[in-house]
């Protein structure tokens, strides 16, 4: 006898990846519900990259009216942090109301509520207000919970600080902050705080930000932050948190004693898979506590897969919906496939603002067979002419020289982002860096610099930058 299930398959999760996979199989024919806990949507529309994007986008007006001043303007500006609050707060509901409506004429039944697994075929919803929100048994089941933000819970002192989620709800600006961790959101928020006025530190336990991306980047971003009037602390941690009349005392390792009104720690991200109800499922964690799965997105049950942040691959939005679809094909056309996580573009929107794609000068020496050519370049961006500035672009390529391909593009300064996301079509692509050098110039841009490197660093060149 055939088993029959409430529906064809049950999303738990309604970010990116989750409403992709849900609104494919739906308008497939298919019988598919999706859970949220919180608001449609998940981290990346409601408490991360959109409102991020929107904070530092705010933020960044300071510096702007810095450069006008140079250009002749005289500029008299104030920042209305409930004003933005409310805008960017407005925004979100539209755009949670966009997937939500999408959902709907896709024909997916959105259930508001936490689900959990009861079994391999079943999961039981609780509504936000701790009532039943029903069970659902569905024939095949796709885990996209995403992550939450990790604190070290052992900590003195550690129930007063924030994390990235609350620091988009601060009924005020503080006057005063210090940011806890190296890594791109500690690096971002940093930039948001300072730009708005507020004295902001950063701390971090490692040698310099952003753990992972090649090293000359890293130096050059901790530098041109320092710029920007972040004060910046490196090889020291926490070793308590006290609270006082005056605010917010943080006690460092190395002995240093610094007083603010807030305290955001930013010390990463895990999956969010606690009391999901997994063993029930036969659905195993990798030991980093991600859920286990294989190239296609498949758990250790049998019919479950899993796909974004929860499975720590590369944690991504736009990865997420990747993944999503190639689960679709895989599950629902009978076309297995499996996203490709080479050559993946990414962006830190720190002020100023990253842009990588491909490998690391590291990471190629160490990949690599035959030597690595590199070029780099730091100059300082037209648009500062009349400033007095010292801000400085950075741009970098990895260059195969057996090949000659061009395997890592790698930029700090205005724009990178939007420069990134077309050069990483040309290391997708595998062109040489003949092939950059005959794509001509377009000037006066920053762009421009991109094709127009033709010095290879030597051992002294690279020393001296």
């Amino acid at each position: 006898m055939t088993q029959t299930y409430d529906y064809d398959l049950f999303v738990i999760g309604a970010g990116s990846g989750g409403v992709r996979a849900a609104r494919l199989t739906a308008l497939g024919g298919k019988r598919v519900a999706i859970a949220e806990e919180f608001r449609v949507g998940g981290t990346c529309v409601i408490r991360g990259c959109v409102p991020k994007k929107f904070m530092v986008m705010a933020s960044d007006f300071a510096h702007d009216f810095e450069i006008a001043e140079g250009y002749g303007w005289t500029i008299d500006a104030k920042f209305d942090w409930p004003k933005f609050l409310e805008a960017k707060d407005v925004e979100i509901a539209r755009l949670s109301g966009i997937y939500a409506a999408n959902l709907g004429k896709a024909g997916v039944d959105l259930v508001n509520g936490r689900a959990v697994l009861t079994d391999a075929h079943t999961v039981k919803v609780t509504k936000r207000d701790g009532t039943d929100g029903g069970t659902f048994t569905a024939e095949k089941i796709l885990i996209a919970t995403g992550g939450r933000p990790w604190v070290p819970e052992t900590m003195t002192g550690i129930e007063h600080v924030i994390t990235s989620e609350e620091a988009f709800h601060l009924p005020e600006l503080p006057k005063r902050i210090l940011i806890a961790g190296g890594g791109y959101i500690a690096v971002e928020f940093a930039g948001i705080f300072a730009g708005l006025g507020v004295e902001t530190t950063l701390v971090y336990r490692g040698p310099n930000i952003l753990r992972g991306f090649d090293d000359d980047v890293r130096a050059h971003l901790a530098g041109e932050i320092e710029k920007r009037g972040i004060k910046v602390i490196l090889g020291c941690q926490h070793s308590s948190i006290e609270k006082t009349e005056t605010g917010l005392v943080n006690h460092l390792e190395n002995g240093m004693t610094i007083e603010t009104d807030v305290v955001m720690f930013a010390t990463g991200r895990i999956p969010y898979v606690k009391d999901l109800g997994l063993e029930k499922a036969g659905v195993e964690l990798s030991d980093n506590g991600a859920i286990k799965v294989d190239a296609l997105s498949k758990t250790t049950a049998e019919n479950i897969w899993a796909i974004g942040d929860v499975t720590d691959r590369m944690n991504l939005t736009p990865v997420a919906i990747r993944e999503a679809v190639a689960f679709h094909q895989t599950v629902y056309k009978n076309n297995p496939q499996h996203f490709d996580y080479e050559a993946v573009a990414t962006a830190v929107f720190s002020q100023p603002p990253v842009g990588v794609v491909g490998l690391s000068e590291n990471e190629a020496r160490h990949t690599c067979k035959g030597e690595v050519d590199v070029y780099l370049t730091r100059f300082r961006p037209m648009k500062y002419a009349f400033t007095g500035s010292d801000e400085r672009v950075l741009m970098k390529l990895v260059v195969d020289a057996d090949s000659q391909k061009v395997i890592g593009v790698h930029i700090v300064g205005p724009e990178a982002p939007e420069m990134i996301q077309l050069a990483a079509i040309a290391v997708k692509a595998g062109l040489t860096k003949a092939q950059w050098d005959a794509t001509c110039a377009v000037h006066p841009t920053m762009a421009e610099e991109l094709v127009t490197l033709k010095d290879k660093q030597t051992p002294a060149s690279m020393s001296a930058g």
